[in-house]
Parts: structure tokens; C-alpha cells; sequence
């Protein structure tokens, strides 16, 4: 596991969302995450959680504070500079899918790749159809999401999380809509490329079980973060 390179990193960062009654939903949240580390993100619903990643992965603007993805301050950058690191820096996975009906599985993981450079290059082609092997899709790269069971769609979109040789990936509930035997599953898969591959994953989760599998638990509560010893929690969730 790495301990020197940042993948991803927060400095006293605040999020409020405006309108009739501005709501504050971050206070001041200091974070790293290296490479090839992997970080359970826990807390209760309304937490602030998934506001975290959607930062953290510039989906979303902070309000005050710093946010570094690897070793960039996207503050610094213009919208299509922002645009263009997302696709080159960060994969991203969530609850749903979010996979194009209209693509075949193949064509919807090798959507990030035609839309950062316009097309893929025959390495890129071989690297994707190997990865899709590897998580037991090779019979599914013809397919469309709706012929996929569950937790073949959901593997589908690790594998277009990973397209672009993303340094963080950055999942919200990947499991969340799996039953337990995929949940597991999906699990499983993303440790291996996460030890295999060296790319770091930060995840979004209300499931202990899952959070134990992780290298560090990071509990957000009140707007604030704190890691939480893994024994400890493990023995007062049980």
C-alpha cells in the first residue's frame, strides 16, 4: 500500500447548499487518500457522505477549503480542465449502473476512453476486452444491460471505472442495489483491482461488513471526519 503519493486529499473543506434556507453539510473536512489504499467512507444517512465523493471527485463545488486530486488544486482550473481531469484521474461507480441501453456492455465501458480522445486505440481495445474477461463478462461483451443479471452490470461499470487507468476510484453505494452473494462479488473484484492494479478506491457504504474489507474506516459524522479503529468499530457493530 502506498504512503506517499495522494491521490485524493481535502484541506478544511466545506460544503453548504443554498437556496431558501442555506444547509450546511460539511464543517471542515481534512482527508488523504494514497495510492493503492482502500477507504471505507461510513456514516449515517444525510452525513455527508456521498456529498464527500461527489467533491472529492469534482462532480460538485466546494464551498470553502481545498481539494487535491492527485496533487492538483481543482480550484485552479477552468471547466473543461476540470472535465478533462475527471476522465484522466478519477473513475467513478455508483448505486445504479448508469449504463447506456443502447450501448452494448463492450461499448458502454469504452465510452470514457472515445470521450476523452474521440477514439480507442487497438492497445486500449485488448486491455478492455481483457478486463472484461477477467470479471467474467468475455460472453457478455455482445450484450446489452438489459440481457445482464444485477451484478453483471454492475461489473460491468467497475470495469468502465478502470477504462481510463484512473489513479482514485471514487464508488457510492456500489453495492446497494445487489443482494448479498453480488454484493460480495463486487467486492471481491474491486480488492483484486485494488491490490492487482494499485489503484486506490474510496467507498461509500452503510454495509459493516464491507467497511471491515477496507484498509481504513473514515466515519463522517456532524459534518466532520474521523478514522475509527477497525477492531473497535468491528466489535461495537456486532
Amino acid at each position: 500500500m502506498g504512503t506517499t503519493v495522494r491521490c485524493g486529499a481535502t484541506r478544511a473543506l466545506r460544503k453548504t447548499y443554498f437556496g431558501k434556507v442555506a444547509v450546511p453539510v460539511l464543517h471542515g473536512i481534512d482527508m488523504c487518500i494514497y495510492a493503492g489504499e482502500f477507504v471505507a467512507i461510513i456514516g449515517q444517512s444525510g452525513s455527508g457522505k456521498s456529498t464527500l465523493l461527489n467533491v472529492l471527485g469534482a462532480l460538485d463545488v466546494p464551498t470553502g477549503g481545498t481539494v487535491l486530486i492527485n496533487g492538483v488544486d481543482i480550484s485552479t482550473l477552468d471547466e473543461d480542465a476540470l472535465a478533462n481531469l475527471r476522465n484522466r484521474e478519477a473513475g467513478f461507480i455508483f448505486q445504479f449502473h448508469f449504463l447506456l441501453d443502447e450501448f452494448t456492455c463492450l461499448e458502454n465501458v469504452l465510452q470514457p476512453l472515445i470521450i476523452r480522445q474521440g477514439s480507442v486505440t487497438e492497445a486500449e481495445y485488448a486491455r478492455v476486452v481483457s478486463l472484461l474477461q477477467r470479471v467474467g463478462l468475455g460472453h457478455r461483451l455482445a450484450n446489452h444491460p438489459d440481457e445482464m443479471s444485477g451484478g453483471e452490470q454492475q461489473r460491468c461499470a467497475i470495469v468502465r471505472a478502470l477504462a481510463t487507468a484512473p489513479h482514485i476510484v471514487l464508488a457510492d453505494e456500489p453495492t446497494g442495489n445487489l443482494d448479498s452473494r453480488s454484493s460480495q462479488e463486487v467486492l471481491a473484484l474491486m480488492r483484486e483491482m485494488n491490490w492487482e492494479m494499485g489503484v486506490a478506491f474510496a467507498m461509500v457504504t452503510h454495509d459493516d461488513r464491507l467497511a471491515q474489507a477496507a484498509d481504513r474506516i473514515l466515519l463522517i459524522e456532524d459534518g466532520l471526519n474521523q478514522e475509527l479503529d477497525k477492531t473497535a468499530h468491528r466489535l461495537r457493530t456486532r
